[in-house]
C-alpha cells in the first residue's frame, strides 16, 4: 500500500512541477510554440481550462493557474489522508 501511495504522491509533484514550467513559459515569447510547450501543453491545459472559465482574469493577470495549482495541492493532500486513513 505504501509503494502505491509513493507512486501517487511522485506523479502529483511530476504534474506540479509540468504546471509550474507550463505558467512560466507564458512570460517568454515564442516559449510555448517549442517541442515541449507543446507537450505541456497537451498536459496541462485540460486540467486548466475548467479554472480559466470559472475564474475571470483580475486586469491582465490571470489567476486560475494560481487556483488550479492550489487544488492540486489540496487534491495531494485528501489522498494521503485517504491512504492513511485506510492504513
Amino acid at each position: 500500500m505504501e509503494i502505491v501511495l509513493d507512486l501517487i504522491l511522485k506523479l502529483f509533484e511530476i504534474y506540479s512541477w509540468a504546471l509550474i514550467i507550463y505558467i512560466l513559459m507564458s512570460w517568454f515569447p515564442n516559449a510555448r510554440e517549442s517541442a515541449i510547450g507543446q507537450f505541456l501543453a497537451r498536459i496541462c491545459e485540460p486540467y486548466l481550462e475548467p479554472f480559466r472559465r470559472l475564474i475571470p482574469p483580475i486586469g491582465m493577470i490571470d489567476v486560475s493557474p494560481i487556483v488550479a495549482f492550489l487544488v492540486l495541492k489540496f487534491a495531494r493532500f485528501g489522498v494521503v489522508q485517504v491512504f492513511t486513513w485506510f492504513s
